[in-house]
């Protein structure tokens, strides 16, 4: 019974770090294209800082 409840538990902790780790991905492809459309990105303000 108590082999039971920790496989369960660990396959709810396993699907819930994978939901998680989607859920960040998605917000990152979708913050870097929202930058990359505003024209606001970190890379232009490095090159303009390296004098290229």
């Amino acid at each position: 019974m108590e082999d039971r409840n920790r496989q369960r538990r660990r396959r709810n902790t396993q699907m819930w770090l994978a939901i998680g780790a989607i859920v960040l991905v998605i917000l990152l492809i979708v913050w870097l294209t929202e930058a990359d459309l505003w024209g606001d990105t970190d890379v232009n303000a490095i090159t303009s800082l390296l004098g290229a």
